[in-house]
Parts: structure tokens; C-alpha cells; sequence
């Protein structure tokens, strides 16, 4: 309980000033700052606060401590659209070896943060990972993630997604053993493909949920495709554009005896139509306290809720 106070209160201090201008204590990046590139200021442990000035940056950053938050500098720490960082890669995973190795921006550690940057992986028709997460609690607010194939790794863990642009062509959310929660965000199409690809392989607890979003974008855009046989994605109270196909869903090399794909309460152009006969239309919406834990949700910033 004591830990979970400090971490709250944590967040409406640093919530408040870190946006515009550093906070007292935290690691410094950029034009004014301490290191060049965030990989740089990582190596840097004495905070586990970072702030990143105004600029474009390639690097490869991975974050391997737990509990760290990395601000952007904006005068608009509610969305994406104020965001003046960017931290860009052109790495294939095919080049780096595998898809995590190619993620611009790394997440291997627990209770991680991101605010306001924008994270691009620019490398274009092949799977090039923009951002990789690997661990639970994490927190993605008003952030822009781009690329292509594979845009955003969300592996493993609990992750919450808020007030964020997250943008590709094929399978670009996608993952194993995450449990992800995508919520007032713009999901843009820049291509013929498909949104989500859930690998989830088992009957477990996790679920893939685009909550209260919108879908835009050029291309034929399905909705998702199986990457596992149990596989498990909902769009919910979502704004659907016409790049969504009245079939909604695909199938892929699998089968889907055991795939949830299903809506509840979408609308626009894509939530009309005769939808794939192995998705489905649900009662009531999915809670976030089913996707992410019935236990407490304090490890997400109260801001972004």
C-alpha cells in the first residue's frame, strides 16, 4: 500500500512539471541536456526519471530498469499532437536478428513510462519494429508510434496505451503474452493489411482491447488475423473509417475454433457490413479491470485514466 502511495504521488508531482521543462533530478537529453541520445543517458542510473528536449534523435534505446519514465518535451502533455521529440531507427529485423532486436525504443523491464515521444522505425516494408515491450505495467501516453510491418511489439505483460497515434500496414500491434489495453487513440493505415495479429497460443487471461479509438487511414485494413490458434482482440465503442472491409476480420494460417474476434457499439462505414462468420458481436463491453487485473490499476498514470 505504501509503495503504491509513493508511486501516485510520484506521478502528480513529476505529472505536473515534466512536460514543458525537466524536473528536478531527472537525466537530461538533448539540445541543453547532459547526453546526446537517450540510449546514452540510459547508462546513467543516479534517476529514474529522463527528460528528452525538442529534437529528432536515431538511436536504439532499451530500457532494462524498472520503475523509469521518460518525458518528452511538449506544451501538450494530454495528446501526441504537441510532441516535438522523435526518436527514429531504419532497422529491419531480419538485420538485427530478431523482431525485438529492431525496436527503435526497448522495453525490457517492469513499470515503465513514456510520455510524449514520437517512436519511428522508418525502414518500410518488412517487419521493423518501432516499439518493443517485453514487460508488465506499462504505461504509453501521447505517444506517435510509426512504421510499417510490425509498428508496435506488445509481448508480454499488462500495457496500457492513452490519448496515442499508433500507425502501420501489416500486422502492426502484435504479440504473445501481452495483455494490452488501447484507449482514446488514433489507429492509422497507411496500407492493405491488417491491424492486430494476437499470437496468444493458450486459454490464458490476456486480451488485446481497442477501447473508445478510431480507425483511419488508406488500404483495406481487417480489423485482425489469428497469429495464434487463440488468438483474442475486441474493438469496442470504436469510430470505424471506410478502410475497415464489412468482412472486418481475416483469417490467416490457423485455424479459429478457438480466436476471439468480436465488437461491441462501433460505429461508422467499417462497422457495417456482413462481418467473418467466426467473429462476433458482444452483449456488453470488456472492462479494463478484466484485461488488465482486478487488482489495482495504480501503476497507471491517474492522468491518462
Amino acid at each position: 500500500m505504501h509503495a503504491h502511495f509513493l508511486l501516485l504521488l510520484s506521478y502528480l508531482i513529476v505529472g505536473a512539471f515534466a512536460f514543458s521543462s525537466p524536473p528536478a533530478g531527472a537525466i537530461t537529453v538533448g539540445p541543453g541536456g547532459k547526453y546526446s541520445t537517450l540510449s546514452a543517458a540510459l547508462k546513467d542510473t543516479s534517476s529514474e526519471v529522463y527528460f528528452v528536449f525538442a529534437g529528432t534523435y536515431t538511436d536504439t534505446a532499451i530500457i532494462t530498469r524498472p520503475h523509469i519514465r521518460v518525458y518528452g518535451q511538449t506544451d501538450a502533455p494530454s495528446t501526441y499532437t504537441g510532441n516535438t521529440v522523435t526518436i527514429t531507427n531504419d532497422i529491419p529485423a531480419s538485420e538485427a536478428g530478431s523482431n525485438d532486436a529492431s525496436g527503435t525504443i526497448q522495453v525490457h523491464a517492469a513499470n515503465v513510462s513514456l510520455y510524449n515521444l514520437n517512436i519511428a522505425n522508418t525502414y518500410g516494408k518488412a517487419q521493423a519494429i518501432a516499439l518493443s515491450v517485453q514487460d508488465g505495467q506499462f504505461g504509453g501516453y501521447g505517444l506517435k508510434i510509426t512504421g510499417d510491418q510490425d509498428t508496435l511489439l506488445a509481448n508480454t505483460g499488462t500495457q496500457y496505451y492513452a490519448n496515442s497515434w499508433i500507425e502501420g500496414a501489416v500486422d502492426f500491434i502484435f504479440g504473445r503474452q501481452a495483455s494490452i489495453w488501447i484507449t482514446r487513440s488514433i489507429i492509422n493505415t497507411i496500407g492493405d493489411g491488417f491491424i492486430t495479429a494476437s499470437g496468444r497460443q493458450s486459454a490464458d487471461g490476456n486480451w488485446y482491447v481497442i477501447d473508445s479509438s478510431t480507425v483511419q487511414g488508406t488500404g483495406k485494413a481487417f480489423l485482425g488475423r489469428p497469429w495464434g490458434d487463440y488468438a483474442r482482440v475486441v474493438f469496442q465503442k470504436c469510430t470505424l473509417g471506410a478502410n475497415v472491409p464489412p468482412a472486418g476480420w481475416s483469417v490467416w494460417n490457423t485455424e479459429t475454433d478457438h480466436v476471439t474476434f468480436a465488437e461491441y457499439g462501433n460505429t461508422g462505414p467499417g462497422s457495417l457490413g456482413t462481418r467473418a462468420s467466426f467473429s462476433t458481436k458482444l452483449a456488453a463491453p470488456i472492462s479494463i479491470n478484466t484485461v488488465l487485473g482486478s487488482t489495482s490499476l495504480s501503476w497507471i498514470d491517474p492522468e491518462f485514466l
